[in-house]
């Protein structure tokens, strides 16, 4: 027959209580060994029977893990109230930053010149002096912006002007050059070249004028 169940409360008689307390407490002694050794878990385990004699179990030490569970529960419990202050600063920082999104968006319309009908005379002077203070800042940093370009451009400009002279000086020193290679060259470098061909020996110069005198000669007498 299985076994029946057992109305859990005190029981009356000393010799049961006592035979009943040495069994569960050496299966309550067994349970918390297997559990440590099965899951790794740091286990203590204190019984004090009705007449006061302590029995105890731990895998490392009563005391340490004592001690242990003391910070886990103060850890915890600082835990929750830092958080729980630090959900509500954070809710009113996103409250204030929210405020000032919406402010300064109402800002950017004004600026732009949109929603203004909801502003008064006082504030609509106010906007236009925001708005010349403005144009002024952006105009004195646009002439800046202009000086220094102009400031560059200038550097260039010497820069190449420069450079320029250089080149000049360079090209007029090569023309020098030229000019006074080509006068130290000899004059007779420009003069043909001496073919014997087109000259007649003196000797036949000299007999082709004696032999046309004659023939002059002999058509005078004729």
């Amino acid at each position: 027959m299985g076994r029946g169940k057992i109305e859990i409360k005190r029981i009356e008689n000393t010799t049961n209580r006592q035979v009943t307390f040495c069994k569960r407490r050496n299966g309550l002694l067994k349970k918390a060994y297997e559990l440590s050794v099965l899951c790794d878990a740091e286990v203590a385990l204190i019984v004090f029977s009705s007449r006061g004699r302590l029995y105890e179990f731990a895998n490392h030490s009563v005391k340490r893990t004592i001690e242990r569970y003391k910070k886990t529960c103060v850890d915890n419990n600082h835990g929750g109230v830092i958080s729980e202050s630090n959900s509500q600063y954070w809710q009113q920082e996103a409250g204030k930053l929210r405020q000032q999104i919406e402010i300064l968006q109402n800002a950017n319309r004004h600026l732009m010149g949109d929603g203004l009908t909801a502003l008064n005379i006082k504030e609509l002077k106010q906007l236009e002096v925001r708005l010349e203070k403005g144009i002024g800042r952006v105009r004195s940093k646009k002439n800046e912006m202009l000086l220094e370009e102009i400031d560059i451009m200038q550097r260039r400009e010497h820069i190449l002007i420069q450079e320029n002279e250089i080149l000049r000086s360079k090209i007029a020193e090569c023309q020098n050059s030229h000019n006074t290679n080509m006068l130290s060259a000899p004059e007779y470098d420009a003069l043909p070249a001496f073919d014997s061909r087109n000259f007649l020996h003196a000797n036949l110069i000299d007999a082709a004028h004696h032999y046309a005198h004659q023939e002059q000669t002999t058509l005078q007498l004729g």
